[in-house]
């Protein structure tokens, strides 16, 4: 591990050496190369930044979509708590024994169960509708800024087929000339 750390170090010497040599032989030309280096680098960050800012605004209207649902969800599910929380009260109210109070309160339980279920699921397939959205638009960023792009190869020229020239047909005039 030592003598591989020592080489490595060794060859980034020689290399910094060789520039450094380079640097005092021709300075105007190596800050040149420089800059042409650095310009090439910047230039090619305008891709990536461009395809991060379109993949935040993706992003911002996923979440926004999943919020918007979840607050509709939770509007629903608060109006039929409080609604099933009236009846139980109202069903309550008219009951004539302790029995049929029981009774009742316990058929509106599977009600309340399988309105409990549904909500769930369905705040589940909200989470899960954003998540599949996140990831799309994640592995689509990934392939903008992180995958070679492929080079798309450019059309030859087409050439039309030619059609066969066909013989000139002589008018009856010229015929007649030609006949005489």
């Amino acid at each position: 591990m030592v003598v591989y750390m020592n080489e490595s170090v060794s060859k980034q010497r020689k290399a910094l050496a060789g520039q450094v040599q380079k640097f005092r032989e021709q300075p105007i030309e190596s800050m040149r190369e420089a800059a042409v280096k650095s310009a090439e680098s910047i230039k090619s960050l305008k891709a990536p930044v461009r395809a991060f800012g379109h993949s935040g605004v993706k992003l911002a209207t996923v979440t926004q979509n999943a919020m918007q649902e979840l607050i509709e969800l939770e509007s629903k599910v608060v109006t039929s708590a409080l609604t099933a929380a009236a009846l139980r009260l109202e069903r309550a109210v008219a009951a004539e024994n302790v029995v049929d109070l029981v009774l009742e309160q316990a058929e509106m339980l599977g009600a309340t169960r399988d309105r409990i279920v549904d909500e769930a699921t369905r705040a589940v397939e909200i989470f899960r509708i954003a998540g599949r959205e996140m990831r799309k638009v994640g592995t689509h960023l990934y392939g903008q800024v992180f995958e070679p792009a492929e080079e798309v190869p450019l059309k030859t020229a087409s050439t039309r087929a030619r059609k066969a020239k066909r013989p000139v047909r002589k008018s009856t005039a010229r015929a007649r000339k030609a006949a005489a």
